[in-house]
């Protein structure tokens, strides 16, 4: 049971951090869309800021609930 406990947090951690990254990179992506006035570049930067975001929900709250599975 220990084992699966310390699985879930590692996984939390890193789904979490995925989320993170996909964010910040969805973030520089819209600035960069704004700074050059590309519509193409805000639409994809604004895309991936929110699946980052659900990624991140995604890490904290759905995954801490697998531990009351086992």
């Amino acid at each position: 049971m220990e084992f699966f406990t310390s699985a879930i947090g590692i996984l939390q951690t890193l789904v979490t951090a995925l989320g993170a990254g996909l964010g910040a990179w969805g973030a520089i992506n819209l600035l960069e869309g704004y700074g050059g006035d590309n519509p193409g570049a805000k639409s994809q930067g604004i895309k991936q800021l929110m699946s980052g975001g659900g990624v991140i929900l995604i890490g904290t709250q759905l995954i801490p609930l697998l531990a009351n599975l086992f």
